[in-house]
């Protein structure tokens, strides 16, 4: 069998998979969990593996999993990847009445694709054609929210990071991966191709000051809430100093402003990321905003203790894996649906990966809304979840066709920005120190 055909067993396969594919996003839609706590989600991944006869692992980085398909022979091994986790938006209409959790962000429809891929590569025979082994990853906790939480998680010793990929990486699960790919949802009826993207840190801060009647005695305590605003005020007064080529974000909230109405706030507590397009920027930024904040504390008397908390890594897509996704995906959507975006301002723990291997994240339209919030709905489920599946499935086998010599060129001339997993947990070690 040649190549083309190959593609079109596969791309009938998972055609006949459909419904199947379609179920799958739906149940995982509609039974929406936050990261590390994807029990529902990883039980119904678990399931599809077990039907498929793969062998599997599970509880990765606490609530992952991982299959593995192998090829006629090995040598290259490709991770495909499919994220678990929900947001917090408790406005949606299909948003969990406990949690507020909801999939107002797209992720079961790249779990459903990565799997929906699957499915299509073993019905269709194609693992028998290609030279090397995929990887299927279900990864928990890509959004970085319950900060808190998570930041307990980490003083447990339960995970060391608050993304899931890098506890992966950390755990050792790329140690024997040569190059990556996964999908991810988006608002609109196009094929976004994205060069780059932004990382981010993360700050937990906390303001202390003294407690005091608010009305009988004010002057007697140190105002934590005057602090943080001044703080806050501050960074504002520094974004004319961010450089537009860094495309730096700086986005705090209030999680608590005091415990009384009555009572001078003395403990008042802020989260923020700092994102930028490069890790260089990120961290001058992050200079600044640890400046501003310290001359909020400094402005009433205050104490003020800033927590360094590492966030995600810009991502980087791999030209030449781009270029075979697009030629892939044009003829399923038509060329006027496909668009490069250059550079994208939204983060994730895939820009980490990436730090130390090729890999490609692009945006499958199909959805109307904003993302992470409540008008997100899918209107287009044929793009959502059969469009993607199909465009990574001959993308995999464009990589692992004829002894994987295109994967093999792309992971020789690739150039990461850390040599090894020891390097690349260093850099983030570092930041810890503060």
């Amino acid at each position: 069998m040649d190549k083309q055909a190959l593609k079109q067993a596969v791309c009938a396969a998972i055609d006949q998979h459909r419904e199947k594919i379609f179920e799958i996003g739906e149940a995982i839609r509609v039974n929406p969990e936050l990261g590390y706590k994807e029990f529902k989600t990883a039980q119904r991944v678990k399931e599809v593996f077990e039907e498929m006869g793969l062998p599997y692992q599970e509880k990765v980085a606490l609530t992952g999993l991982i299959a593995q398909m192998k090829g006629r022979s090995p040598g290259v091994k490709m991770a495909v990847m499919g994220e678990l986790d929900a947001v917090v938006c408790p406005g949606h209409p299909q948003a969990d009445p406990v949690t507020c959790a909801a999939h107002s962000c797209g992720h079961h429809a790249q779990v459903a694709a990565m799997l929906g891929m699957a499915m299509g590569l073993q019905s269709g025979g194609a693992m028998e054609y290609l030279d090397g082994d995929l990887s299927l990853m279900a990864v928990p906790a890509e959004e970085a929210v319950e900060i808190e939480w998570r930041q307990s998680l980490i003083d447990q010793g339960k995970i060391r990071y608050i993304g899931g990929k890098q506890n992966m990486i950390k755990d050792g699960y790329f140690d024997d991966i040569d190059l990556a790919m996964m999908v991810h949802g988006t608002t609109g009826d196009k094929i976004e191709m994205a060069d780059t993207s932004t990382g981010f840190v993360v700050k937990f801060v906390r303001y202390l000051g003294k407690e005091a009647h608010a009305g009988g005695a004010p002057h007697l305590g140190i105002n934590a809430l005057n602090a943080a605003q001044i703080g806050l005020a501050a960074i504002n007064a520094n974004r004319e100093t961010f450089q537009d080529k860094d495309t730096i974000r700086v986005h705090p909230i209030i999680t608590k402003g005091g415990d009384l109405v009555n009572v001078v706030p003395a403990d008042v507590r802020i989260e923020t990321y700092i994102r930028g397009k490069t890790m260089e920027g990120v961290l001058d930024a992050s200079k600044k905003v640890n400046r501003a904040l310290k001359a909020g504390a400094d402005a009433v008397g205050a104490q003020v203790v800033i927590q360094e908390i590492p966030g995600y890594m810009p991502r980087m897509n791999e030209k030449r894996m781009n270029q075979l996704f697009e030629a892939n995906v044009t003829p399923l959507v038509g060329s006027d649906h496909v668009v490069n975006n250059g550079h994208t301002t939204g983060s994730s723990d895939f820009g980490d990966i990436m730090h130390l291997m090729p890999g490609i994240h692009p945006y499958i339209g199909g959805a109307v809304g904003r993302g992470h919030s409540s008008d997100y709905q899918i209107v287009a489920p044929e793009m959502f979840y059969i469009v993607p599946a199909k465009a990574m499935a001959m993308t995999v086998i464009d990589l692992l066709w004829d002894g994987a010599a295109e994967a093999k060129a792309i992971v020789e001339s690739y150039q990461p920005v850390y040599k090894n997993k020891e390097e690349y947990l260093a850099a983030w070690e570092e930041l810890m120190k503060g």
